[in-house]
């Protein structure tokens, strides 16, 4: 059960990642449904002022000891540094050691990688910081690509609205699907988008090195619906298949049918996003022979099925 959540705050932290948390656990909406949670801001000493990374101070009302009966200590993004408030650390730790469950947010996952809970623990954090973070953690089993991971008593967020997503699954799963979605509709945001859908960040093609292959790539993006062969490509770029196989992985990082897969599928979530087009539609409209195809391609891709997509994204009802 979630009664009581602890937010804890060093020097360097984030505002918004911080209202989350606040915005999800510290809002009285005892009115729409949502059984009442405390929820304390929590600094090493209470009453001294703290920080942001942005300007902002905050004084926290509460010290470390308040996290020694709550329920769920959340650790919102800050500054990642070489070393964090030992104190900190040590309450952190012994929260969980009596059970109880913690959550971080972007960042937030290097205080608690700091901890020492991460070893051997899946997680994630911001893919901006996943190098970084496999590196200071190498023991911790991090996947960089999804929004957010539900290790048990470990949840981990990526950046920014994946904090959401994370603090409405912990209420999803600790007061159930009803009181989330109370809590999703005033705070207008989808109640539900699964921790397994990737990032959503865009990889964009590399720039090419000279614009040799530049009037074929935009004929094969104007043409999704085209069979493109090496042999005919080459053809059009005039040059050898070796060559132009060659040239093709040094212009833009990836091979012919890599690329041109990965431009269907942007093209697919364009049409999922702006039209109500049936998914048989879309697959026909991106090259993709049949909605099967479709699927496969898009999951692997993005993480998500299409219609899962298009929930999420679109604006428009689905037909």
């Amino acid at each position: 059960m979630l009664k009581t959540v602890a937010t804890v705050l060093i020097d360097g932290f984030a505002p918004f990642e911080l209202g989350v948390v606040c915005e999800v656990f510290g809002v009285d909406r005892t009115s729409d449904g949502v059984p009442p949670i405390e929820f304390r801001v929590c600094g090493e000493q209470a009453g001294v002022p703290l920080r942001s990374g942005v300007g902002v101070r905050v004084i926290p009302e509460f010290g470390l000891d308040a996290l020694e009966d709550a329920d769920l200590v959340a650790l919102p993004a800050c500054d990642i540094r070489e070393e964090y408030p030992p104190a900190v650390l040590e309450a952190v730790r012994a929260a969980s050691a009596r059970g109880a469950t913690v959550l971080s947010v972007c960042s937030g996952a290097f205080l608690l990688g700091a901890t020492g809970l991460l070893d051997g623990r899946r997680c994630t954090t911001h893919w901006r910081h996943a190098e970084e973070f496999a590196a200071r953690f190498p023991t911790a089993l991090l996947d960089p690509d999804v929004l957010y991971v539900d290790d048990g008593n470990i949840v981990s967020s990526a950046g920014t609205a994946a904090g959401i997503d994370a603090c409405l699954h912990l209420v999803r799963r600790e007061l159930g699907s009803t009181v989330a979605a109370a809590i999703a509709r005033r705070m207008v945001v989808a109640p539900q988008r699964e921790g397994g859908q990737r990032q959503f960040v865009e990889l964009p093609i590399p720039e090419c090195t000279g614009d040799s292959l530049q009037p074929v790539l935009d004929w094969m993006a104007a043409n999704l619906t085209v069979e493109h062969s090496v042999p005919a490509l080459a053809r059009r770029a005039r040059m050898s298949e070796r060559t132009f196989a060659r040239r093709f992985v040094a212009e833009t990082g990836t091979t012919p049918n890599r690329w041109l897969s990965a431009q269907r599928v942007l093209h697919a979530r364009r049409l999922l996003e702006d039209t109500k087009l049936g998914i048989d539609e879309v697959a026909r409209l991106c090259g993709f022979s049949t909605a099967a195809l479709l699927r496969h391609h898009f999951h692997r891709a993005v993480g998500v099925a299409p219609n899962d997509y298009r929930r999420t994204f679109s604006q428009r009802v689905a037909s």
